[in-house]
């Protein structure tokens, strides 16, 4: 199966359209019926747009400690500074003060990740010459390295709220597609790495059911473990990918996006064994949460489509649950991804209306 990229990139922006509520709203409409051969266009476009809208909310600003020599006084005196300036004959004195500044991270990590686009040599002249007209509301931030970035300390709150999908859309550039090469600077890699590809897979097909089924108890909820004595200290966290509900009937889906969709043991095609353990583990514990009452709970590894020869699409039957290893073809276009979301839905659950 060949790749088609233009179809591939779109889907990655319905993807992120899902996970992000904010891609929906009509400035990023026309992104959809765009064509674009890199999928660097795709996210400068995207921070184009989502910049342009934040400037006119205005940049988040904060106080941040400044300390300087000045002629007259602002904030605190620092004292012994400014008695040494006194000896050394200079007329000011030095004052620590806070400054309403738009240089704070969450501004650095905008102005960083587009630089590192408007230096990529992938990324078209015409999304190049957006990024340089919002940049130039920049002056004042400070460039930082993205390899240094401390994600852990990047807080959210009703004042910057707006910045939630930016800065997201910032971590996907940096953390997924960045390479540093031999001299020590930054390239694009060709794309997302698995493991950040993983996480808006998984993202959007819970934002996609969440959306389209409310009449679905939607989540990626915790399993309890079924233990005799309640003693669970040192056990793991049993979070799945996405749990879908109606009344008493449950399917518990692992999204899983790999470059190869099976292993290869003695020349054979095995469905990841980890993989396997992990589902069935999933659905014998949530089974036993339901005891006497009747119940129906099955699960379900659901691959991104590669373009291997041999992809998995088996029932098992186990031990009284229904085990399904499915693909999603993300090289259709997403009406067609759509219907294979929504054939899942169908096969399991019965009288499910879907909400466009």
């Amino acid at each position: 199966m060949t790749l088609d990229k233009n179809i591939f990139i779109h889907n990655i922006y319905y993807m992120l359209s899902y996970a992000f509520q904010s891609l929906r709203q009509d400035s990023y409409r026309n992104i959809s019926v765009e064509s674009f051969e890199e999928i660097y266009d795709l996210f400068a476009m995207i921070l184009s747009k989502g910049i342009a809208s934040q400037l006119k909310q205005g940049l988040y600003r904060e106080y941040i400690d400044q300390k300087d020599d000045l002629k007259v006084l602002r904030g605190k005196i620092d004292i012994q500074q400014s008695m040494r300036n006194v000896s050394m004959h200079r007329q000011v004195l030095t004052c620590e003060y806070d400054e309403l500044s738009e240089n704070v991270l969450l501004n650095q990590i905008i102005k960083s990740t587009a630089t590192l686009l408007l230096r990529s040599g992938k990324v078209k002249r015409e999304y190049k010459q957006s990024l340089k007209k919002e940049l130039l509301y920049f002056s004042n931030v400070d460039l930082i390295d993205p390899k240094q970035i401390r994600w852990s300390s990047v807080r959210f709150h009703r004042n910057n709220q707006t910045y939630y999908m930016l800065i997201h859309i910032c971590r996907l550039i940096i953390d997924g597609m960045l390479m540093t090469t031999e001299s020590g600077e930054y390239k694009l890699a060709t794309f997302i790495d698995e493991q950040h590809m993983c996480r808006l897979y998984e993202k959007f097909i819970l934002e996609y059911y969440r959306k389209h089924y409310p009449n679905l108890n939607v989540s990626a909820s915790q399993i309890p473990w079924a233990v005799d004595d309640d003693f669970t200290k040192m056990l793991p966290v049993m979070q799945s990918d996405i749990h879908l509900q109606k009344e008493n009937d449950v399917l518990i889906i692992d999204a899983k996006y790999y470059s190869h969709t099976t292993q290869l043991q003695f020349n054979k095609n095995t469905i990841h064994s980890n993989n396997l353990y992990q589902i069935f583990t999933y659905v014998k514990n949530k089974e036993y949460t339901f005891k006497d009452e009747k119940h129906r709970v099955a699960g379900m590894l659901l691959y991104a489509r590669t373009n291997e020869e041999i992809q998995p699409d088996q029932t098992y039957q186990m031990h009284g649950n229904q085990i399904s290893v499915k693909t999603l073809d993300l090289n259709k276009s997403f009406n067609e991804l759509s219907k294979q979301l929504d054939d899942i839905v169908n096969n399991y659950f019965n009288d499910i209306h879907k909400k466009n």
